[in-house]
């Protein structure tokens, strides 16, 4: 039985419908389709309903669901213990929403490397549903991110509330730069639409804090970053915090698959510097 193709079953699972998980997966959907039959010939029963609307369990799909992600698992495992790089003791998956890095993915990482020099970290930035694919798919240990994940082999807890603060250019009005919508997800959306009613749509969107950040200091303008973004430039003057605006609210979340974590005595520490960081 190939690997690849568990995964696959577990990622049309997940998608709805092959074409979909082609599309997550990167490859053809003669691909996709290829591993679902290669995988359904080696177990001897259907295992998905195709159609045109997706791709639905059968009965048989259903039992053998949990035993795919049991082997998923299991070869994560038996991976960490056989490919660790020499002089390392363990290794953390990272996932990280891209706004998260500044701060919060740094001070952890840098807690890591110096209290715990045999643990090795890769970090992977995503999107939140990339993150949940990937602790799903047993890619991932940690994620840091804007929303918890359900499910049994998961643990999430908030870490703290990530402000949101109108800042400018010093120079936005002589440069006549305006207002930049950073899209910070759909919690943003929802306060910014209550608090600003009837605003036109902004000349430029951006939905990266540090692409926006880069913008503002070099155009001009005014837009919503993190506080822990801007913090520096408006200590020097580079940039100045609007008082006058609302300040909205994004939670962060740290989302831990409990097999993974578990053991890990430097683990609570490091969650507790990036949090400290990001304060």
């Amino acid at each position: 039985m190939n690997l690849e193709e568990v995964r696959t079953f577990l990622e049309v699972i997940e998608s709805g419908s092959l074409v979909a998980a082609s599309r997550r997966l990167n490859v053809t959907q003669s691909t996709v389709t290829a591993r679902i039959n290669a995988l359904e010939e080696e177990v001897g029963q259907t295992l998905v309903h195709r159609h045109k609307s997706g791709a639905e369990l059968t009965a048989a799909g259903f039992k053998f669901k949990r035993y795919a992600e049991v082997m998923v698992r299991l070869w994560r495992q038996a991976r960490y213990e056989v490919s660790l790089p020499a002089g390392f003791d363990g290794v953390c998956n990272l996932g990280l929403e891209f706004d998260l890095w500044r701060n919060v993915g740094q001070r952890f990482i840098d807690h890591v490397h110096e209290h715990c020099p045999t643990v090795a970290i890769a970090a992977w930035p995503a999107e939140q549903r990339q993150l949940d694919r990937w602790l799903n798919m047993g890619l991932i240990d940690v994620a840091f991110c804007y929303a918890p994940q359900a499910g049994e082999n998961f643990a999430s807890r908030a870490l703290f509330d990530d402000d949101l603060v109108l800042v400018a250019g010093p120079a936005a009005a002589a440069s006549g730069a305006g207002y930049l919508y950073v899209d910070h997800g759909d919690e943003f959306r929802r306060q910014h639409a209550a608090a600003f009613p009837g605003v036109a749509t902004s000349a430029l969107t951006i939905a990266s804090s540090d692409w926006a950040l880069d913008v503002l200091l070099r155009k001009g303008g005014s837009g919503y970053l993190p506080r822990r973004h801007v913090a520096p430039f408006l200590a020097d003057g580079r940039l100045l915090a609007r008082a006058d605006a609302p300040v909205f609210r994004r939670r962060v979340y740290v989302v831990e698959a409990a097999e993974a974590v578990t053991g890990w005595a430097w683990y609570a520490e490091a969650l507790a510097a990036a949090s400290r960081a990001a304060a």
